[in-house]
């Protein structure tokens, strides 16, 4: 089995030696092969996204490993929250999760076991941060507080102008500091949209102008 190890020390002084001293017997005692170590040197556990620690998830969710040694609970999260959305992704990715100080270790019975309690636990996060974004939704609505972004201002008549004058979407996007999308979006709408014969009559104008001019 490939195992990746993960080391954090909070200070700067702090030597994480001693941790990679006691994952390495541990992976030895159980025939795994080390392929990674990811170290957090002088960062709190209090902090959710750490080199290291950003680094060794990307890797799990590449299937560079099968297993992740850590020499205890508090070196992965130091919330409980942060804990088990850790191990949450990592079950979800087919990642084994073992602890050497408390003696985790989610490939046994009692490992999945927790890990069932673990993925209910951050289902049941989820659901409430869910319900509580709706229900402050419904809040603003009933105060009647504007939901989301503030609409876009622009003068559609003088979109509506510049297009029939012949302008392209992205001169007109360019002149009202609005997005090619918008504007292409704004003359689409019902009422907004320019006839094909004012195009077509400033073309013909156009033409005579230049062809007198040439004359």
């Amino acid at each position: 089995m490939r195992a990746a190890l993960y080391l954090r020390v909070s200070t700067l002084d702090q030597n994480p030696e001693s941790q990679l001293h006691d994952l390495l017997q541990l992976a030895q005692q159980r025939g795994w092969q080390v392929v990674g170590r990811y170290v957090d040197h002088g960062i709190s556990g209090t902090r959710t996204k750490r080199p290291g620690l950003d680094l060794m998830m990307a890797d799990a969710r590449r299937g560079k490993f099968d297993v992740v040694i850590v020499w205890a609970c508090d070196r992965m999260a130091r919330s409980v929250r942060h804990f088990l959305e850790v191990l949450d992704e990592l079950n979800h990715v087919k990642v084994e999760f073992v602890s050497y100080r408390e003696q985790i270790d989610t490939a046994g019975p009692l490992g999945r076991a927790i890990m069932v309690i673990v993925g209910a636990i951050a289902e049941l996060e989820r659901s409430l941060i869910i319900e509580r974004v709706r229900a402050g939704m419904r809040r603003a609505k009933l105060e009647g507080r504007h939901i989301g972004r503030n609409p876009i201002e622009v003068d559609v008549q003088a979109i509506r102008r510049d297009r029939a004058r012949g302008m392209s979407l992205r001169e007109i996007a360019k002149a009202h500091r609005i997005g090619k999308t918008t504007v292409a979006r704004l003359l689409k709408e019902p009422g907004n949209r320019v006839p094909q014969g004012a195009l077509h009559t400033l073309s013909q104008v156009v033409e005579s102008t230049s062809a007198e001019h040439a004359a």
